[in-house]
């Protein structure tokens, strides 16, 4: 497939990529780019470091297509070769020489110049997968490796949204657990919902759901999960929403290293369009890559001091760590409390410099029924305002519209013989 750059797009229609566009994170692949200019160089140097490659060995080469095809004389070509062209007029037959020295299955993404005239399909001919117009940024590298995998593999690469709390207690399970209820319902997207919290997770209490089994089972067996296993461990909330429960048991400690849950999510991904991650209140090396890698990331905070502070200054982090993605998202929860002090909507989002994607009132007496009965707040009032604010949230994290109930008509079960007598009449 060949996709042109913006500039080409812009001179047909405007089909500037949304502020949320959704990338799939590239699978285990190596690539090898040869490049023609230390610019080009430099920006897929700074791709590499994108989480969406964090799987990807991608090593960077001067000297373009001729460096290529030397190279590939005496060694085998990785799963990807990314190629910089600089205007070349004899890039075809460059091409037609390098074809003579790749392997079977490795894919071409060729970087030209708005100088090139070498007709598109001539380039399909040759086996190019990808064409993107230079100069390039950072992103253009990371969409251009990453789908080639995402657009022709027969499998979908799931979403991950991951839900924590600026401070405990401030109510980001409930959050997540009603914003991913959102999404399998409204949105009709199939939806699981990961409790990380393995000491004290509520996931299971909030779904009235209470497995045998869940994540613990997945992380301490020797052998990598697979899907089949991931299937058996999830619990059924609704016909679009899984769970993947916490132990919430006291009976052993809960230490991670950084890369303990990577397995688990991969796996997920593989067979689940949506995956909400409910991440617990605490800072380690672990939390810190489940955010990172992340495809959106929502904090949720209360409207007081410790809460601004923590929030602006997990804001920060995310950001530097992820310089390529969309900036995080944040909400206010329990706002208006009887009696509490608290910082205003308006002064919170000037100290954070950016605009809660909500405000959510306290009620302590709906929140409280839900989480005594194990439902959501949906299912106890479909058409209060906060219902609607988790539907927005979801909406916003997913990039997804509502999906439209078809309503049955009363008269339903009678057309057909309406249809019938009608056909007749019309003889």
């Amino acid at each position: 497939m060949i996709n042109r750059s913006r500039k080409d797009s812009e001179e047909e229609h405007d089909l500037t990529p949304p502020a949320d566009e959704y990338i799939s994170p590239a699978p285990r692949v190596s690539v090898q780019a040869f490049c023609a200019t230390v610019a080009t160089a430099a920006t897929v140097r700074s791709a590499s470091e994108d989480r969406r490659l964090g799987k990807v060995h991608l090593s960077v080469h001067m000297g373009g297509i001729a460096a290529a095809i030397d190279a590939y004389h005496k060694a085998p070509t990785p799963n990807v070769i990314m190629l910089e062209t600089e205007g070349s007029s004899d890039m075809l037959d460059g091409l037609d020489e390098l074809a003579t020295v790749c392997d079977a299955g490795t894919r071409v993404v060729v970087i030209g110049s708005a100088t090139d005239v070498t007709p598109y399909r001539e380039l399909v001919r040759r086996g190019v997968s990808d064409y993107v117009v230079g100069p390039v940024e950072t992103l253009d590298v990371v969409r251009a490796i990453c789908s080639l995998f995402s657009s022709s593999e027969a499998v979908a690469v799931g979403r991950i949204v991951a839900v924590v709390g600026a401070k405990g207690g401030v109510g980001s399970s409930t959050v997540a657990h009603n914003v991913a209820w959102a999404i399998a319902r409204d949105l009709a997207l199939d939806s699981v919902v990961i409790d990380l919290d393995l000491a004290f997770g509520t996931a299971g209490l909030d779904y009235n759901q209470d497995p045998i089994q869940g994540i613990a089972n997945a992380l301490f067996q020797q052998d990598r999960p697979d899907s089949a296993l991931m299937e058996r461990l999830l619990a059924k909330c609704s016909d679009r929403l899984s769970l993947l429960a916490a132990p919430a048991t006291l009976e052993q400690v809960y230490d991670f290293g950084a890369d303990a849950f990577d397995a688990i999510f991969d796996t997920l991904r593989m067979t689940t369009p949506c995956i909400v991650l409910d991440v617990p209140h605490q800072w380690s090396a672990w939390t810190k890559r489940a955010l990172v890698g992340a495809d959106d990331i929502l904090i949720v905070a209360e409207p007081d001091l410790a809460n601004m502070r923590n929030a602006k200054n997990m804001l920060n982090v995310l950001k530097a760590a992820r310089p390529n993605d969309r900036p995080p998202l944040y909400c206010l929860n329990q706002v208006g409390m009887h009696k509490r002090p608290e910082i205003t909507p308006r002064e919170f989002a000037k100290a954070i410099e950016s605009q809660p994607i909500a405000t959510i009132p306290f009620d302590s007496k709906m929140f409280g029924m839900a989480a005594n009965n194990g439902q959501m707040i949906q299912q106890i009032s479909a058409g209060h305002r906060t219902t609607t604010m988790f539907l927005q949230m979801a909406q916003r994290l997913t990039g997804h519209a509502v999906t439209k109930r078809s309503r049955g008509s009363l008269l339903a079960p009678i057309m057909p013989i309406i249809n019938r007598l009608r056909a007749g009449g019309s003889r």
